[in-house]
């Protein structure tokens, strides 16, 4: 029994030995290849995040021209209505009247307007509207 054995078992070694030696004969050894280099990419975020930034950009730098346009509206608005009020004071000052000349009387011109002419009012037409 034990003959058995061991003739299975050099059997089994010497076909793992074929193996090894077939599979050294099979299979040359492949040249290294070289180091490949990455490719750049880039990611759809990245791209997003430059737009947003360009975007909130645009609209920083819209917000500001606004703001400068309605200060500079308000202070032209202020130097009218100081120029306003200015302008009531003066009148607000009270002054005399210049005395009438009594001694050239006062003779009225005739118009030269035509005279207008009289028509009959149309009582008829008013009464069927109500």
């Amino acid at each position: 029994m034990e003959k058995a054995q061991t003739k299975y078992v050099l059997k089994i070694k010497d076909e793992v030995k074929e193996r090894d030696y077939d599979k050294s004969k099979a299979t040359p050894k492949t040249p290294a290849k070289e180091n490949t280099k990455p490719q750049e990419f880039k990611l759809h975020t990245e791209q997003r995040a430059y737009k947003r930034a360009m975007f909130n950009y645009s609209i920083a730098t819209k917000l500001y021209l606004m703001e400068l346009q309605k200060k500079q509206i308000e202070r032209v608005q202020k130097i009218i209505e100081e120029e306003e009020i200015r302008m009531l004071r003066k009148e607000m000052i009270p002054r005399a009247q210049l005395m009438p000349f009594f001694d050239r009387p006062f003779f009225p011109q005739r118009s030269n307007r035509p005279l207008t002419i009289p028509r009959e009012p149309s009582f008829h037409m008013l009464n069927s509207k109500c």
